[in-house]
């Protein structure tokens, strides 16, 4: 298949020598839809930009670095709001990678903050942050009984003068997932930053990171999430024995399809240079007809979110991997249920508004 502009740009930034201005123009029309702007900054830094795209760039990066000022000032509204408490302050995914100063912080802009917390803990946190001026706003019974009952997470919180968002996690999948993994696990082996903060080991970053995109169900950021596995990996594979490490751990959590997924689809679309045996390690997760199947529908979903980027085939795949996620999320006797309430919830709405 022909891989998108800013695909290909991204894993060989030479690629971007040469280009019309047209070109240019397609790939930062590419990169702001798939919110890679900024990152694509980093990666054509010693690249000779055309001034008129250059303008988008900069800008786009300026945004990125005052962004990261404003992230480091949330974070630390949380830590204090949290400190009475005494329990460590686990960033997740954005977040964590900024407070661990990983290459997958460049360029990566995003709507909230994620934190992990042990579950006994929720009521705690939630109580404290409440009274730090986070909340959670008004949402339906149902729905409170879906996070609380069956989600890795609460409600999201905002806060009420800032507007800004917190998603307070006690698992990194939901407890109906059947891979949902031990949290306890990952606690135990988060690692300290330099700011006082904690983030999930290396390894678990990764996993985490594969999780979310291969088992979550949304492909919008499903690009931008892919470059990130992508420059965790890079960053952590210089860490004497980590493929093995991390092959093993994704099995401790059952984690093995996502990591697997993980390689095979940075290795296909961006060229993440990974060992060959860890590669045969991973294609053994599932039997050539899967593997088929999933190339058939990955390769598509994750390409950038931008029209040029699309093929007739998209919306079939990504309705696809929507509808697996559901079904990989929760059994049928709560599935069927739960998208039967969804689906007669706008019916509700409208009833309601005619009384």
């Amino acid at each position: 298949m022909t891989l998108p502009l800013l695909t290909r740009v991204y894993s060989n930034p030479q690629a971007a020598l040469g280009l019309a201005l047209p070109d240019w123009s397609l790939l930062i029309r590419q990169a702001r839809n798939a919110n890679m702007l900024a990152r694509l900054g980093y990666v054509l830094a010693a690249v000779a930009v055309p001034a008129p795209a250059l303008v988008h760039i900069q800008s786009q990066l300026t945004f990125a670095r005052r962004f990261s000022s404003s992230l480091q000032w949330e974070i630390d509204c949380i830590a204090t709001a949290l400190q009475p408490l005494g329990i460590p302050l686990v960033l997740l995914k954005g977040a964590a990678y900024h407070a661990a100063g990983n290459t997958a912080a460049q360029g990566r802009i995003f709507s909230d903050v994620d934190i992990l917390v042990p579950e006994a803990e929720l009521a705690q946190v939630e109580l404290a942050l409440i009274r730090a001026g986070w909340s959670s706003g008004p949402i339906d019974a149902y729905d409170q009984k879906y996070y609380r009952q069956w989600m890795h997470e609460i409600p999201p919180m905002q806060h009420i003068k800032r507007q800004t968002s917190i998603d307070v996690h006690h698992n990194i999948l939901p407890k109906t997932c059947r891979f949902c993994p031990d949290a306890a696990k990952l606690l135990a082996r988060a690692v300290p930053t330099p700011g006082g903060y904690w983030v999930l080991a290396p390894e678990d970053r990764v996993i985490h990171s594969a999780a979310h995109l291969f088992l979550g169900g949304e492909f919008n950021h499903g690009f931008r999430d892919l470059t990130d596995l992508d420059l965790l990996l890079k960053e952590f594979s210089a860490q004497p024995g980590f493929w093995e490490v991390l092959l093993s751990r994704a099995a401790e959590l059952k984690q093995t399809l996502a990591v697997s997924l993980a390689l095979r689809y940075t290795g296909k679309i961006l060229h993440t240079p990974i060992p060959a045996a860890i590669l045969e390690q991973a294609n053994l997760a599932l039997s050539p007809v899967r593997w088929w199947l999933f190339d058939a529908l990955f390769l598509s979903a994750l390409q950038p979110d931008h029209h040029s980027c699309r093929t007739a085939w998209s919306n079939c795949a990504e309705a696809a991997l929507f509808m697996r996620s559901h079904w990989l999320k929760m059994p049928l006797h709560l599935l069927v249920p739960h998208l039967l309430r969804k689906s007669l919830k706008p019916l509700e709405v409208l009833w309601e508004a005619k009384e």
